[in-house]
């Protein structure tokens, strides 16, 4: 009898998925531990090699000879270059004093994500905030890289706000974190003098970077937002939901520079929401105003008495500040200073 042909019992299809997911879970569990004992193995290779260089003073001969004896002896084993054992050894630098490595962040990420956190960043803490953010987001290695490029940990609850005069001491915290400063737009291909319609609608039409660039949590809610208000009509720009802290978000786009007024205009969108939409187990409603220049002084006197929270931050489409582009070296000019092109460059194992 054909497979096809079998009579099946109530519940089978149901019964079948259950197991599918079963055994997906079950590979997914494997190859994290397989991944966790290949980042400890890996550490602890970087803490004896690292040991034996300040002991007996290895050179690179010794490092390059070790990194052929180990390649003889495990065939099928990729990652023993003499440049993924220099990794090793730098990842032991690293994470010193944090044994046993896998119960740290970065024993969940890959190991092509650890020698983008060793390549970009110099400080521990850098490291192990973009290490713990990349394992709790689930990033790829290039969006790390995106991540590391546009200055996240710098941007991430710098915005001035009043949320520590408007909120509980724990949400303020909280909602802190949500508002970057600069935004980086440069996905949008924008031209500094876009007008204010224009942003909005390129930030809809790029809608999953813009939930990329504002932050994990958020989900979108709506565009030009409608509210009757005693037979007056309001449109509030971008409303969001942050799925983690149980809040709506009001973002309001401005491309000039901040001025009083657009205080007391988000104020008035974030009381709406807030006395329209808000449920009891939701938290305070926030507002974020995105212009695009601002005075401190007069925002701090904008949101002194504002009475709803509320963060002005701006944006940029670059993902470095200008000072930093025009110290950088041009691609042509680093391929020419290195002898370097595309294809003779070392592949990590």
């Amino acid at each position: 009898m054909a497979r096809d042909d079998v009579a099946l019992p109530d519940g089978y299809p149901e019964f079948l998925g259950s197991l599918k997911r079963r055994v997906r879970d079950a590979q997914v569990r494997a190859q994290r531990t397989v991944n966790s004992q290949l980042i400890e193995l890996y550490w602890s290779i970087g803490r004896e090699v690292l040991s034996q260089q300040e002991k007996q003073g290895w050179g690179a001969g010794v490092l390059g000879r070790l990194a052929g004896d180990l390649r003889t002896e495990f065939p099928q084993m990729n990652g023993f270059s003499s440049r993924n054992l220099q990794y090793m050894r730098a990842f032991a630098v690293a994470w010193a004093g944090t044994e046993p490595i896998v119960q740290q962040a970065v024993a969940g990420l890959p190991w092509g994500h650890i020698t983008v956190l060793l390549d970009k960043l110099d400080t521990s803490e850098s490291r192990d905030w973009y290490a713990a953010s990349a394992v709790k987001n689930g990033w790829s290695r290039n969006l790390l890289l995106n991540q590391i490029k546009n200055r996240t940990l710098e941007r991430t609850g710098s915005a001035p706000s009043n949320f520590t005069a408007e909120l509980a001491p724990g949400d303020s915290d909280l909602a802190r974190q949500i508002a970057k400063d600069p935004y980086v737009f440069d996905f949008l291909e924008l031209t500094e003098d876009a007008a204010e319609r224009d942003l909005e609608q390129a930030l809809m039409d790029r809608i999953v970077d813009t939930l990329r660039e504002l932050g994990k949590g958020f989900a979108f809610v709506g565009r030009q937002v409608h509210f009757d208000v005693g037979g007056d009509d309001f449109y509030l720009d971008l409303l969001f939901f942050h799925i983690e802290q149980l809040r709506y978000i009001v973002i309001e786009l401005k491309t000039g520079k901040f001025q009083p007024e657009h205080a007391g205009k988000l104020a008035f969108y974030v009381s709406l929401v807030d006395d329209r939409l808000r449920r009891d187990a939701h938290a305070p409603t926030v507002g974020i105003l995105i212009c695009g220049d601002r005075n401190d002084h007069t925002v701090r006197y904008a949101l002194g008495r504002s009475g709803s929270p509320m963060a002005v931050s701006t944006y940029t489409y670059d993902s470095l500040p200008p000072s930093e582009k025009r110290a950088l070296p041009d691609a042509d000019e680093l391929t020419s200073a290195l002898g370097w092109d595309e294809e003779s460059q070392e592949q990590l194992d």
